[in-house]
Formats: structure tokens, C-alpha cells, sequence
């Protein structure tokens, strides 16, 4: 083996040809901040998986970069067997969150039969450096709340005067913008075309704050920076954040103890985290609360450890008192994330005399949803990853003979859909006191309004 002079480019037989294993997200920014522009590999495709819709698509030339003037196609992952039959594919790279240990190791171990490399890419390869404080909410698994302690910790610095912009996991399910701003709710109908985005964006636009996304994070960073003081990354699933931050808050469930260590790359939170903040300990069980606490005590004991009691709140409870009904929780939580069922189907348990299991009422995709998930409590996860689902969403709401609809999604829904019966919103919040953590971050860094 020879050293290569510098300047001296590599042979066609020297490329390493890489297949990126992904779902929308965490694979696009792997492989803008590392493949995009390294002679050494040449990305020949993604495959994609745990999100509807969003493979046989082509990632642009225009994000590709010239490497790859024809851009780089996108398969279903069911593909990928048939994809590591080409002799002249020698590596994958895993790319998107919230599975197992057990189920990545399965992957793994599919792809090394077939004699070809598995790979992770971590932070020192994918983490972008900001040049304004960043504060990340990241978790251990999908629903353990990170929405509402970013609204919180956007509330605390806005309350200061404080210019902060939010700057969220990528969801690139419909269209592939490089940067994705919203500061109004006509931004967000315009531009977030699955439910999913609006249950994410339109809390945090609702309440003054600026929201960022996209698909190029290098360039949705330098847009936030240009208004921001702070910046907060608003992570997804369970995935690590794509800027290296100042202040890593991490949250845990309660009500799934020992998840902590069993999901990647959640455990990679866990262990890396300033801050854990275990949420719904009201609801937890003080066995699973001490299992947790001894996790992390071997995990992370240097981390500071919070406790965040849920708050459930209804708007309208005689809607629902003594009546049938039918729950809508957040779709993420519910399938990849593992819950049988979330706030809604809490307070109706309370309140309702029956809770209406949706199934015989499902229908198209959303029949496959419960069919992939048998998981899913007598819920229906508000999926919308596409206008056909959302219209599948909408029909299987109104097929069903219910009094009510308790609708616990963090968007309202009824600005998506319509829905005939009467409706009960559900919104849950944390009784947790995040103030003394944001004034000493602020103070240590001469931050002022």
C-alpha cells in the first residue's frame, strides 16, 4: 500500500460505494455533512423505511452536489437485499433513529452476511458548530415530550427579550427545500404538507416564535444565527442533535422504564446528556421510576436529573362525559414510538363511558397502520404523511359512529381535516420549573437581552 500525494486523485476501483440507510431525515444530513463532497465515497443510493410515502423518490442534483449531477435515488428498504447483490456496493451506513438494539444488530447482521461493511456515523462526523449558544431537547424515545419542554425553554428566553429561533429535526416527507422558515400560521399551511410538520411547527409559530427546517443544515443554521441569539435544536424520535450543543437536555419516560437502554441512539442521550428530565413520573409506577434512576446512575451519573409531572388538561369535558368516543393521539408516538395510547385515551378513561376502538372503522393505509402496529391500544394515531392519508384520516373518523372526538393531537387537527362530531382537546403540559437552568446558562455566557 502507497501513500497518495496530496492532489492526487482516486481510481474508480479505489471509490467506496455506499448505500445510506434512512428515513427522511438523519441520512440526508449524514450525507451532506460527510459524503457530499468526499472523493474517497460515492453515495449510489438511500433506501427508507418507518415513514409512509416517502421512497422511489430521487434526492436532487441540486442538494447532491456535483458529484452527483443526476442526484441519488431512494428505494423502499424492503429493496435493500436486492441492492447489496451489486458486487460493487461495499458499505452501509445506518442512518435514522428510534429502533432497538435488537433490530439494528438484525439489520447489521443482514448486511455483513452479504460481506458488505456496516457503519454508524457519530457526532464528530455530523454535528455542525454554531456560532450562537445552542440549546438541544433531545430524548431516549419518540413521545417523551421534548415539544413542550422546547415551547417552555422558547418562553423563558422570549419572556427575557431574548431573540431566539427554534430550529427543528428535519421532516423531509414532501418536498426537499434547503431551508424551511415559519413565523406565521399561513407560513405553515403553506409550506407543511403532512400532519406530522403542523403538529411540530404550529405550536411554537402560535406563540411568537420562529421556526426553522429544511433539508441543508449547514444553511439553516447560518439563516437562524442571523436573528438569533439562541438557538434551540427541537430534536426528533430519539436522534442526536445535528449542532454540537451548549446546554443537552435530554428527557426519559416514565412510563417506559428501561427504554433508556434498549433504543438507539437513544442511549447515546442518555450518556451524553448536562440535563435528564424524567416526564409523566405522576403517572409512572415508583418501581419503573427507580429503574430509571438506576440507569442512569450507571449511564450518566455526572448528568442533573429533573422530574416532570404531567398535566392533562380537556377543554370542553361534558363533550365527552358518560359518551362514546373516539381518542386521536399523535401519530409518531403511537407507531414508531411504541405507546399503546397517550393523554387522550387517559382523561376518556376518566370521563367517557366507552372508548371506540377504530379499527373496523379504518380504512386504506390506515388499515395497514394497526396491521404493522398491533402495538396501538383502542387509539387512532393522526397519520398524515400524505393528502391521500389525511383524506383516509378524515373518512375514518367519520365512518365512526361516536359521540364525541377527544382529540389529543399537539396541532389541531381541524385545520386539517373535518370532523363531524363534537370535539374535546386534549393538551398536556409539565409542571417543571426550567428558570434557574436558563438563568445560569444565559449568565455564563454574558447573554442579554
Amino acid at each position: 500500500m502507497r501513500l497518495r500525494r496530496k492532489g492526487e486523485t482516486l481510481s474508480q476501483e479505489e471509490v467506496v460505494h455506499v448505500i445510506l440507510m434512512g428515513a427522511g431525515g438523519r441520512d440526508f444530513h449524514n450525507f451532506n455533512t460527510f459524503f457530499r463532497d468526499h472523493p474517497k465515497y460515492r453515495v449510489v443510493a438511500f433506501t427508507a423505511t418507518q415513514i409512509p410515502f416517502i421512497s422511489n423518490r430521487t434526492y436532487p442534483p441540486q442538494l447532491s452536489g456535483a458529484l452527483y449531477p443526476e442526484g441519488i435515488p431512494i428505494f423502499p428498504e424492503e429493496d435493500l437485499p436486492q441492492l447489496l447483490s451489486d458486487p460493487s456496493v461495499e458499505q452501509v451506513v445506518f442512518s435514522y433513529s428510534d429502533v432497538s438494539h435488537d433490530e439494528l444488530m438484525d439489520k447489521a447482521s443482514l448486511v455483513l452476511s452479504k460481506g458488505k461493511n456496516f457503519m454508524l456515523l457519530g457526532p464528530q462526523s455530523t454535528m455542525l458548530q454554531s456560532s450562537k449558544p445552542v440549546i438541544s431537547v433531545c430524548a431516549v424515545r419518540t413521545g417523551c415530550g421534548k415539544s413542550v419542554i422546547t415551547r417552555k425553554i422558547a418562553t423563558l428566553l422570549k419572556k427575557r427579550g431574548i431573540r431566539v429561533s427554534v430550529i427543528r429535526h428535519p421532516m423531509a416527507y414532501c418536498t426537499f427545500k434547503p431551508i424551511q422558515r415559519f413565523s406565521d400560521l399561513n407560513e405553515v399551511d403553506a409550506e407543511a404538507c403532512t400532519i406530522e410538520e403542523k403538529e411540530e411547527f404550529e405550536p411554537l409559530v402560535e406563540m411568537g416564535i420562529v421556526v426553522y427546517a429544511g433539508i441543508d443544515y449547514e444553511k439553516v443554521l447560518k439563516e437562524a444565527e442571523r436573528e438569533s441569539q439562541v438557538i434551540i435544536w427541537d430534536g426528533g424520535n430519539n436522534d442526536f442533535p445535528f449542532f454540537w450543543p451548549d446546554l443537552e437536555i435530554v428527557l426519559l419516560d416514565a412510563l417506559r422504564p428501561g427504554h433508556e437502554k434498549l433504543y438507539y441512539p437513544g442511549e447515546v442521550n442518555l450518556k451524553r446528556a448536562d440535563l435528564l428530565i424524567i416526564t409523566k413520573v405522576n403517572e409512572g409506577s415508583e418501581a419503573s421510576f427507580r429503574q430509571i434512576l438506576e440507569n442512569i446512575s450507571k449511564a450518566n451519573p455526572l448528568a442533573k436529573v429533573m422530574m416532570a409531572p404531567s398535566v392533562v388538561q380537556v377543554d370542553h369535558p361534558e363533550r365527552i362525559t358518560q359518551k362514546k368516543v373516539l381518542v386521536i393521539e399523535d401519530g409518531p408516538t403511537i407507531t414508531h414510538g411504541g405507546m399503546a395510547e397517550g393523554a387522550g385515551a387517559s382523561i376518556s378513561k376518566r370521563l367517557a363511558s366507552e372508548t371506540m376502538d377504530p379499527r373496523p372503522y379504518a380504512v386504506g393505509s390506515l388499515k395497514e397502520v394497526f396491521h404493522n402496529h398491533p402495538h396501538i391500544g383502542k387509539v387512532l394515531p393522526a397519520m398524515g404523511y400524505s393528502e391521500t392519508q389525511i383524506r383516509e384520516l378524515e373518512e375514518t373518523v367519520r365512518q365512526c359512529p361516536c359521540d364525541a372526538v377527544v382529540l389529543a393531537t399537539p396541532a389541531d387537527l381541524r385545520r386539517k381535516i373535518r370532523i363531524a362530531q363534537p370535539v374535546a382537546r386534549v393538551t398536556y403540559d409539565f409542571e417543571i420549573d426550567l428558570e434557574p437552568i436558563i438563568e445560569d446558562f444565559l449568565t455564563g455566557r454574558n447573554i442579554d437581552a
